[in-house]
């Protein structure tokens, strides 16, 4: 299901095609099974009113987490370049022997970082993030260079500074994984293929029937589209860009 929610116009097409054929089995094949009498109508309108609203509301309510989310990751994403900002100006407060490597590191990870946001390709990913590991590594060590160098409160703040560095990218890389519930999704397609089924079955004319098996399945499925678009990180058209850090990076070498 992950995989399929990553891929959005994938998941467009398949969720039409899915309530397209719900509404047609409500309309040619439920509709002869089972007879709807006129003076049942009014109760069948209020069970199909409360489906088509349960679903609304649950498609504004994942909408809403998944809006919420991708404002995190945006967040998140400008934490990481004020933390790597912070810590290139602190460098300033290292030995002159350590300051060099750690401002030239600094600045190789930023534009990992950078890379790591922009790119999509799992096997490239993959050299990034051995990449960031490395220099993450020699990060930490330039800092306890400092640390042992100065056991001071100037060494205590540049320490600390590093700590926020590494933290910060964990920090995206946990709100990545945050995503809508599978659960909610479960739930979402379910009652969108019982109420395309319901509405289906209850269309009166061929004019309601046409109308039904364009509107409804093409604006659920965009609507589940959509969510899904900005609810995955690297998947579809909406992206958190790293502008902060590509302006970061433009001002360190500088």
């Amino acid at each position: 299901m992950a995989a399929f929610v990553d891929h959005p116009a994938v998941m467009l097409v398949v969720l039409f095609l899915v309530f397209l054929g719900a509404i047609a089995f409500g309309t040619f094949v439920l509709r002869r099974l089972i007879v709807l009498p006129g003076e049942e109508r009014d109760d069948f309108s209020v069970v199909l009113t409360s489906t088509l609203t349960l679903l609304a509301l649950l498609i504004g309510f994942s909408l809403s987490m998944a809006v919420n989310r991708y404002d995190q990751r945006k967040n998140l994403e400008e934490a990481e370049a004020n933390a790597i900002g912070t810590e290139y100006a602190r460098a300033d407060l290292a030995s002159p022997e350590v300051r060099p490597p750690m401002k030239a590191a600094l600045v190789r990870y930023a534009h990992l970082r950078i890379e790591d946001y922009l790119t999509r390709d799992p096997g490239e990913l993959a050299r990034i993030g051995r990449d960031t590991t490395t220099v993450q590594s020699e990060l930490w060590k330039l800092a306890t260079a400092v640390a042992e160098g100065k056991p001071t409160p100037v060494g205590a703040l540049v320490v600390a500074g590093m700590n926020d560095v590494l933290n910060s990218q964990d920090y995206s890389e946990a709100a990545r994984i945050n995503r809508v519930p599978l659960g909610s999704w479960i739930l979402m397609i379910a009652i969108a293929i019982f109420g395309c089924v319901i509405q289906g079955y209850g269309a009166k004319g061929k004019l309601s029937v046409g109308l039904l098996i364009i509107i409804l399945p093409v604006t659920v499925s965009l609507s589940l589209a959509l969510i899904a678009d900005i609810d995955s990180p690297r998947g579809g058209i909406i992206h958190v860009q790293p502008q902060n850090l590509l302006r970061l990076a433009q001002s360190l070498e500088h």
